[in-house]
């Protein structure tokens, strides 16, 4: 693989497998369109390597990523040429969002792990919350940490999600559970419904995702590739392009719906803690936690 010069993202490539790491632990790695765009970047460029057969997604410091970055979703980065330099996004999909583009600009920019030539593993651990669950969920396979708190909190005050994936990963009491809830689960309950792969304890999760990525990675390239691109066409004759599409252009909708904007107010007004708590003050949960116990960064969570 080139050598980038990134500044969100570590890469690390071992034996046959490699590693894309969110790198902005301190931000519990809100994942800003700078963050996106080197992720992708580094996708492609150990897709290209004939060395690597496996590429794993995972993060740094005590969390997988907290969501979207939404405290510096407007900076922009002149430099990097896989930004665009007008609109600061992640050169895929649409890069000028106006009405009913954001969610379609994020569905452009994960369908490219599906279209991907080779495996991508999440590893997630820690808190993986709202825009973190769409990109683990489009990675091929999940594995999870036993205590990691998985979930859509947006869903309860701001928008539906970006991407409904939940209808493929889960069955319909679930999905309609947590969906209807913004509620949590453990990486536990997300294998035992079929959410994730494989739960182990935070541990020896890194392990034992890197001995099954390197046990994969043993099979001919060509082979995995043709593998995944006909699992891929089952899915897309079943309607998984055109139903994510359609949920995009809904998640507009519940943008615009009255009281939509007042998550947005408070924000501005002051600040966001304030609005988490708002919104999750109800619940007791994420935004409303004491002080003392793991709170994710700025995002989307």
């Amino acid at each position: 693989m080139p050598e980038r010069d990134y500044s969100d993202i570590l890469t690390i490539q071992d034996g046959r497998h490699a590693i894309v790491q969110l790198n902005r632990p301190e931000k519990m790695n809100a994942l800003s369109h700078n963050m996106r765009a080197e992720l992708f970047d580094a996708l492609k460029g150990f897709e290209a390597d004939p060395d690597v057969g496996v590429i794993i997604i995972r993060g740094s410091g005590r969390a997988f990523s907290a969501g979207y970055d939404l405290a510096g979703i407007s900076e922009t980065d002149s430099e990097r040429d896989y930004i665009d330099t007008r609109s600061g996004l992640p050169t895929v999909g649409p890069i000028h969002p106006g009405q009913g583009q954001w969610p379609q600009h994020l569905l452009s920019g994960y369908w490219q792990i599906w279209e991907l030539t080779k495996p991508v593993i999440a590893q997630v651990h820690g808190y993986c919350l709202a825009g973190a669950t769409e990109l683990a969920t489009m990675c091929d396979l999940m594995f999870v940490a036993e205590d990691a708190q998985i979930g859509y909190p947006p869903v309860r005050a701001m928008t539906s999600v970006d991407i409904a994936y939940h209808p493929w990963h889960m069955p319909m009491r679930k999905a309609r559970e947590l969906l209807y809830s913004g509620d949590p689960i453990s990486g536990t309950e997300a294998v035992e419904i079929g959410w994730a792969n494989r739960a182990y304890p935070v541990d020896r999760l890194a392990f034992e995702t890197e001995a099954f990525a390197e046990r994969i990675a043993q099979i001919d390239g060509p082979m995995l590739q043709m593998t995944k691109r006909q699992l891929n066409r089952a899915y897309e004759i079943m309607g998984i392009r055109s139903a994510l599409a359609a949920g995009a252009d809904i998640q507009t909708l519940s943008a615009v719906r009255p009281g939509g904007g007042e998550f947005g107010r408070i924000s501005r007004e002051q600040g966001l803690a304030a609005a988490l708590a708002w919104r999750d003050g109800p619940f007791g949960d994420y935004g409303s936690a004491p002080r003392d116990e793991p709170r994710p960064g700025a995002a989307d969570w």
